[in-house]
């Protein structure tokens, strides 16, 4: 297809180098095959002739060089062979302890939460690539995006937007706003998502339980009545932008689009405004060793700027054809530089 070629000329695709491949991740047992972007990753990067491998993340370790020990990073590392079976979707040809230095890229794929073992993943990680490792996304990047609150940078597409954890500036910011959308800064798939009316009977409850009464901080952003268009999450795959998007539309008497709690996910093309934003976002993300981004755009109005396991490959192959995850992989060779 014509966009998919474009797409991936820009990233200098057409490698016949074989590369070994490290995903660090969950447990495998807990991907779901038929819904999960890295499992595409990883059949992409198998079908581009790569050798995969997979990382538990809990098993990340790091060792000072001693008594014959090499030292550095490494992981109990699987080498899969991937199936078409989503049932049954790979084999397990081979475990060892091994250090990342072993592998020509480490993909970081480990799911929120994005809490202290999260963290000190990334400082494992960071060691990684101070010993030559290409990991990506970059640990230190990952650190300092927070998902949330990175749209402050970027505050010219955002809506009405107040991150705090006092309580009475939240509450003038519901009375200024009237209806708003209140989330934790380190949720995901819709998760702790409460829309409250200015005048919701639950609202003071509501302030109280989501901020710990004040002690935890929180996002607020205007209601967007758009969002019964879709949540569009779009991705951007080595500064380059996917030319569709997947609407995640919300079932009926939701306001969440969310597709972990029921939302449709719709691809579709994107507007002038959707490629207003990523267009802008694209370079700089990427000059930060952000490889793929997820972006999330409401109406007109960036909300969210996800950068540890974005998703959506599968739902936008399906409906479209684009094989975002192959373009990935494409990007991942020229960055290795066999491209």
């Amino acid at each position: 297809m014509a966009q998919q070629l474009q797409f991936e000329k820009h990233l200098l695709g057409g490698s016949s180098q074989s590369l070994r491949l490290a995903f660090v991740l969950d447990p495998l047992p807990h991907l779901k095959a038929y819904k999960d972007s890295t499992v595409a990753m990883m059949r992409a990067a198998e079908k581009h002739g790569h050798d995969v491998f997979a990382i538990d993340c809990a098993t990340l370790a790091w060792r000072r060089p001693e008594n014959g020990h090499p030292g550095g990073v490494y992981g109990e590392v699987v080498h899969l062979h991937l199936r078409p079976d989503d049932h049954d979707w790979y084999r397990e040809t081979g475990r060892e302890w091994t250090p990342l230095k072993a592998f020509d890229a480490v993909i970081m794929r480990k799911d929120p939460p994005f809490d202290f073992e999260y963290v000190t993943a990334t400082w494992l990680l960071e060691r990684a690539e101070a010993s030559g490792v290409k990991v990506f996304n970059r640990p230190r990047a990952l650190r300092d995006h927070s998902e949330k609150l990175a749209i402050a940078e970027f505050d010219q597409f955002t809506p009405p937007t107040l991150v705090a954890r006092d309580m009475h500036q939240l509450q003038h910011f519901v009375e200024e706003q009237r209806d708003v959308i209140l989330k934790p800064l380190d949720g995901m798939g819709g998760s702790q998502i409460f829309r409250i009316h200015r005048n919701d009977p639950n609202r003071n409850v509501i302030i109280e339980t989501l901020t710990h009464e004040g002690n935890r901080t929180v996002m607020a952003q205007r209601y967007l009545p758009e969002i019964s268009q879709g949540d569009k999450r779009i991705l951007l795959i080595g500064g380059k932008v996917v030319p569709y998007s997947l609407a995640r539309i919300p079932k009926a008497g939701e306001t969440r689009g969310n597709l972990a709690v029921g939302g449709t996910g719709i691809a579709q093309e994107l507007s002038p405004r959707d490629r207003e934003i990523a267009d802008t976002l694209a370079p700089i993300l990427l000059k930060r060793g952000l490889m793929l981004v997820g972006i999330d755009v409401i109406g007109s109005c960036l909300t969210e700027i996800n950068v540890t396991s974005p998703t959506c490959m599968v739902e936008i192959r399906q409906q479209t054809g684009f094989d975002a995850a192959g373009a990935f992989i494409t990007a991942i060779e020229h960055a290795c530089g066999i491209a």
